[in-house]
């Protein structure tokens, strides 16, 4: 039997295993650095493998590592990572392992990724002879929160000791077919910055004008200026500005002190990124004044974009396609929502890749981040598999560069 039929097998032996473990995890959401419980049955799995186990990463966060058999100082890491979190959602689903903690649910699919990479850990455990190093496995606390998980635990060491070599991550898409897996090389997820913005003037009532500086009408002139940012900046840079919250406490004769703005400031490039803080900050300052007014802007500095190495990219995309078939192989459009997985890739070459959940005869079909998220489970047999074949790849891959 050649090695992708025996990771098949092993997948199929484990899958109601990982199925149970899913649902278990899924019924019992942890919020954003509070994923105690969860962290805890990881290492405990993990240490069952005989996998050396380090907990309490940067919170909650537990790195695992297995060795090959046969390797050598030199000998290469790569990090396969799966977050943890929930989200502050109430489910709506009415199945057997519906959420148990109310208001909180696993909307995005951590406690797939979760136990998916558990059941990837249990395959090469079984296959230390085949491995030409180590495997660094990343469970993640609060990928959904800023400043970010990711982060947390690369300030932590978490991509040395051994030093990482590549990292990979899987993340489910429920607008993709079960069985079909979706990559894309080069610039893939979005950068995401957060802007409160507040613009004073001084109150008044509406039908003296004479008698008060208007933020009201300094705000609407800012926010129709910063459009300006996207619309005359480079078009072949993906950018995207949105205000979803303005609170202008007057009335219909009150002219209100001031005015409270939040937005985003999304894109796909780190130089335009900054550049384009500086032209919001500019536009910001000098319409309010213009205006009389003085703004306060906090713009907060999110995840960053999401590359994925082309090198890595093009070798998971052939060994993908080798264990699920070409034509089961899509290529993926730029999103522009954001994944802290994007900070590990500013350290090491990365690919993160999207493993399709969806089943439209069953109705699952609902998208990330609502009340009614689920997956068509038949993707955690081959999501735990693959991994595996990715890993064992890539380390030959690696191992061959060195």
């Amino acid at each position: 039997m050649d090695l992708v039929q025996t990771i098949r097998r092993l997948a199929s032996t484990q899958y109601q295993d990982i199925v149970a473990l899913r649902r278990h995890i899924h019924a019992h959401p942890e919020l954003s650095f509070e994923e105690k419980e969860t962290a805890a049955l990881v290492a405990r799995e993990l240490e069952y493998l005989g996998i050396d186990v380090q907990p309490h990463v940067a919170g909650h966060g537990v790195v695992g590592l297995l060795k090959g058999d046969n390797i050598s100082p030199n000998s290469p890491t790569i990090a396969l990572r799966a977050d943890m979190d929930a989200l502050p959602i109430h489910e709506e689903n009415e199945v057997d392992y519906r959420s148990a903690n109310p208001g909180v649910m696993h909307a995005c699919g951590h406690d797939v990724h979760t136990s998916s990479l558990l059941g990837t850990a249990r395959i090469l455990s079984q296959l230390k002879s085949e491995l030409a190093g180590t495997i660094k496995f990343i469970f993640q606390p609060a990928e959904e929160k800023f400043p970010g998980g990711a982060s947390l635990m690369i300030k932590a060491g978490v991509l040395e000791h051994p030093h990482v070599d590549a990292i990979i991550g899987q993340h489910v898409q429920p607008y993709i077919e079960h069985g079909k897996v979706g990559i894309r090389s080069g610039m893939y997820m979005a950068s995401a910055d957060e802007i409160y913005l507040t613009v004073r003037g001084k109150g008044g009532h509406a039908a003296h004008p004479a008698t008060f500086i208007d933020p009201v009408t300094a705000t609407a002139q800012i926010l129709v200026a910063l459009q300006q940012v996207v619309s005359r900046s480079d078009p072949r840079i993906p950018s995207v500005l949105s205000f979803g919250k303005i609170i202008a406490e007057g009335a219909t004769n009150v002219i209100p002190d001031q005015v409270y703005v939040e937005g985003t400031f999304r894109t796909m490039d780190e130089p335009w990124r900054a550049e384009a803080h500086l032209r919001i900050e500019r536009i910001i300052k000098h319409t309010a004044e213009a205006f009389g007014c003085v703004a306060e802007l906090n713009l907060v500095k999110g995840y960053p974009v999401l590359f994925n190495d082309e090198a890595v990219t093009a070798r998971t995309k052939a060994v993908i396609s080798s264990y699920v078939g070409e034509e089961n192989v899509q290529e993926l459009d730029l999103w522009m929502a954001a994944e802290d997985f994007a900070y590990y890739t500013h350290e090491a070459p990365g690919c993160f890749y999207r493993l399709g959940t969806r089943n439209e005869a069953r109705g699952i079909v609902h998208g990330l981040h609502t009340s009614r998220f689920d997956i068509e489970e038949s993707a955690l047999e081959v999501s735990t598999g693959l991994m595996a074949w990715v890993a064992i790849n890539e380390l030959r891959a690696q191992a061959s560069r060195s």
